[in-house]
Order: structure tokens, then C-alpha cells, then sequence
């Protein structure tokens, strides 16, 4: 891959905005393993190698169970997961392709049925910073060392 620019380096101020929002997300009730599992399959729609081995490694170091993670990409399907995951991995899937149908009202209610509003709105600030950052490196072709 070629050689790109490097954000971090070139506009600091941009990245000081980034870490705090990882800042503020840190603070969240809403459970790691959660943070986690839509932290790798925004990524992994967004095709960001960079994060989902990042992101990958950490959820591993948190005790993530390695066949969540393998089965991830194919969480409709698998028993691995609880209808809690479910509904917040479903919400990851339209925000991050918010272009199709926006945020259904009917994965909204079933969101609803899990989490409070406050939960809900961190929630939402989760995925979209975590898109914020696939488009970061997908953009700028970093790559894990």
C-alpha cells in the first residue's frame, strides 16, 4: 500500500477531539463486551483491517470468548450471542449503512427494550465514533504494526 498522509502528525487538534470522544465513550454504562462486539463489526462492514485487529485484540484481552468473535460477521444466525447483542449489533448494521433505511423504528423498539435513553445515546455516539475511525484508517491506509 502506498504511503498517505498521516492525521494524527498533521492535524493534532483533530485527534485531541477523537480522544476525547473515546474519553466520554469510556465513561458509558453500557457494558465493554457490548462496546466491543460494535466496535469489530462496524469495523468489519467498513473493511478496516486496522481496527478490527486492534479492536479484536482488545476484546480478547477482556476475556471475549474467540468463537463470538469468529462468528461475529454472522451474528443473525448464531446462538452465540443474546438478544441484547442482537438488537445493538442490528443498530451497529443500519447506522453504519445509514444511507439504506436510517435507524428502523423497529430496531429502535427493540433497542428500547434493553437499554434507557441515556444507554441508547451513548450507544449511537459508540457507532458513529467507531465509523469516525474506520474512515480514518481505511482512508489513510494505516496499518497495524
Amino acid at each position: 500500500m502506498e504511503k498517505r498522509i498521516n492525521i494524527q502528525e498533521l492535524e493534532p487538534k483533530a485527534y485531541e477531539a477523537m480522544f476525547a470522544m473515546e474519553k466520554y465513550l469510556s465513561t458509558s454504562s453500557v457494558d465493554r463486551s457490548i462496546q466491543e462486539l460494535i466496535k469489530i463489526r462496524a469495523s468489519q462492514i467498513n473493511g478496516c483491517a486496522y481496527c478490527i485487529d486492534l479492536h479484536t485484540q482488545e476484546a480478547l484481552g477482556r476475556g471475549e470468548d474467540q468463537r463470538r468473535i469468529f462468528a461475529l460477521s454472522a451474528w443473525k444466525e448464531s446462538a452465540l450471542f443474546t438478544a441484547q447483542e442482537k438488537a445493538v449489533l442490528q443498530m451497529t448494521e443500519e447506522i453504519s449503512f445509514i444511507s439504506r433505511n436510517g435507524l428502523t423504528s423497529e430496531t429502535y423498539d427493540r433497542v428500547k427494550e434493553f437499554f434507557t435513553d441515556n444507554e441508547i445515546a451513548q450507544i449511537i455516539m459508540q457507532i458513529g465514533t467507531i465509523n469516525m475511525w474506520n474512515r480514518i484508517a481505511v482512508s489513510t491506509q494505516l496499518v497495524q504494526e
